[in-house]
């Protein structure tokens, strides 16, 4: 089987092709913006006629988009996460190839949710910013495009290669700095939010095995159980050896104005700050998985645990 897979060199898109690469019934062709990917090729400023007829050429039985932006403005995320999947879904449809498509969306496209409950796929969608937007655009796209196509919701992805910018990645930074500068106590702020957290590498295993499936519509992959971000903090302190105390700092709802722990240049912590998770979905977010038990025969193998302690692994590193 050819599996075209766009985004390769992304977070997920590394570990999907890692997966890909290790079933030998598939045969794998990357389509990326980087000198390292096998065609280069931008969705957002591509034509579908371009890339319709690479399609033909190369004729894939699944592409797999794990391609986009989660920052910038609207504009910026809007041409990379909707326009991109517009140029996919249209060049699909002109080529001949049939392929099936595995569009990866993201939990923003929620938004909020109600504290204590589990989110379905039949849930209303209501995206609190302009990623989740932007996200949700792009599935509509694909669910209204009269492909052969699945959408995987991910929710909060963890493990090895999370992004310094991500907030388990700004803590373990936050540690790192704490314990390489022998600071007894560590200051953080914006804990009290709780999470599904999944990690990368099981995402790669639901990519393949809708990859393999029959299933269309809208699947969710994520663990299924919401985990607070301090309690998150303490299995990070525990398996990076951080002895000192950590003392949380809230302040009131508003506008992003740090980072978790970051230090000032000053080398002293920043004060209590205004940390929303920055994904618009509130305070709460977990997954209802069943569907992807039942449709995808998939099940999440890798708990948080370990996911934190290969994000440590990466962290310390740099001390």
């Amino acid at each position: 089987m050819r599996v075209l897979l766009i985004g390769a060199n992304g977070y997920l898109g590394r570990f999907v092709a890692d997966r890909l690469l290790a079933d030998p019934a598939v045969q794998l062709t990357a389509l990326g913006r980087g000198d390292d990917a096998d065609v280069r090729f931008d969705l957002a400023t591509g034509s579908p006629g371009a890339l319709t007829r690479f399609l033909d050429a190369v004729h894939p039985g699944v592409v797999v988009n794990c391609a986009g932006a989660t920052r910038g403005g609207a504009r910026e995320l809007t041409r990379h996460n909707t326009v991109a999947v517009a140029t996919v879904c249209e060049a699909l449809r002109r080529s001949g190839c049939g392929a099936r498509l595995v569009q990866v969306g993201c939990s923003s496209e929620y938004g909020p949710s109600q504290p204590g409950s589990s989110t379905a796929e039949d849930a209303v969608p209501r995206p609190g910013g302009p990623y989740g937007v932007s996200k949700l655009a792009a599935t509509e796209l694909v669910l209204g495009s009269g492909l052969d196509a699945v959408v995987l919701r991910v929710f909060s992805p963890a493990g090895p290669g999370t992004p310094a910018g991500s907030p388990l990645g700004r803590l373990a930074e936050a540690m790192r700095r704490a314990m390489q500068s022998g600071d007894g106590e560590l200051k953080l702020g914006g804990l009290g939010v709780q999470r599904d957290f999944i990690d990368v590498r099981d995402v790669a295993r639901a990519v393949h095995a809708a990859s393999l499936s029959a299933a269309q519509g809208v699947i969710n992959i994520g663990s299924g159980r919401a985990v607070r971000l301090r309690d998150a903090a303490g299995v990070l302190a525990r398996v990076a050896g951080y002895g000192g105390a950590l003392h949380e700092l809230d302040g009131p709802p508003g506008p992003l104005r740090g980072a978790i722990g970051h230090p000032r240049t000053d080398g002293e912590h920043t004060g209590p700050v205004a940390y929303p998770y920055p994904d618009g979905c509130g305070s709460w977010q977990q997954a209802d998985v069943r569907c992807a038990r039942d449709r995808l025969g998939w099940r999440p193998r890798i708990n948080l645990e370990e996911s934190l302690a290969d994000i440590w692994m990466e962290a310390a590193c740099r001390i």
